[in-house]
């Protein structure tokens, strides 16, 4: 368990992340949990940028669980292969549409224990959809950049991303799991960058350890 000094320090990074980011919000484009998780599979070695720009298409051509349940595979593949991995993406998009629709009448299930029985959906991409989709704070998301700001700045010591967000949620109380994870996304693309991080511009830099920098400002 964390000391009281490691809460303390997490709780003055986590109050300047919001002040710095206080309308944070995913930055996948979606109107709904499906199209959530649609978009947070295909983020998965691909830039956000570069999802909002498929999905745009994708949701208008496939406007449904249904829809996308009975899309042809080949057809799927090219529709989303500037985003990299697309067989592989195009089956769990294809293989998770037909569970929602067949399992569950075409609601994303809001529970964790039945999310990731599906197909396409780990742990990360469920506390997605639960958080972001449903507002239900089932986890800490732990992408590259909160890995990469969480180990720089001394709040674990972990490189899996199942015991860098057990230190976290250990760390947080649980209503600063959801934006946590966006703030530190957008700080993380913004300012800690992975091969040039801004420390001499950073607001964190005096609660840093810069655990694993090399090149900075």
């Amino acid at each position: 368990m964390p000391t009281p000094s490691q809460k303390n320090k997490a709780r003055k990074i986590t109050e300047e992340l919001f002040r710095l980011y206080p309308a944070v919000e995913c930055a996948l484009n979606h109107r709904n949990p499906f199209q959530l998780a649609v978009a947070t599979i295909l983020s998965a070695q691909c830039t956000d940028e570069r999802v909002n720009i498929v999905t745009k298409d994708l949701f208008k051509k496939y406007k449904t669980p249904e829809a996308f349940a009975a899309a042809k595979i080949v057809e799927l593949e090219n529709d989303i292969k500037s985003t990299g991995f697309f067989r592989n993406k195009a089956k769990s998009i294809l293989g998770f549409a037909k569970a929602v629709v067949n399992d569950y009448g075409g609601d994303v299930p809001s529970d964790m224990h039945e999310l990731i029985k599906l197909p396409g959906i780990g742990r990360k991409t469920a506390n997605v959809i639960l958080g972001t989709g449903f507002g239900i704070a089932s986890g800490v998301v732990v992408d590259t950049h909160v890995s990469r700001l969480s180990f720089r700045l001394g709040l674990t010591v972990q490189k899996d991303a199942l015991k860098i967000e057990k230190d976290l949620m250990d760390l947080l109380p649980e209503d600063a799991w959801i934006n946590f994870s966006h703030a530190m996304i957008w700080h993380g693309r913004r300012v800690c960058n992975a091969r040039k991080p801004k420390c001499s511009q950073c607001t964190l830099a005096k609660l840093c350890s810069k655990t694993g920098v090399t090149v900075n400002e």
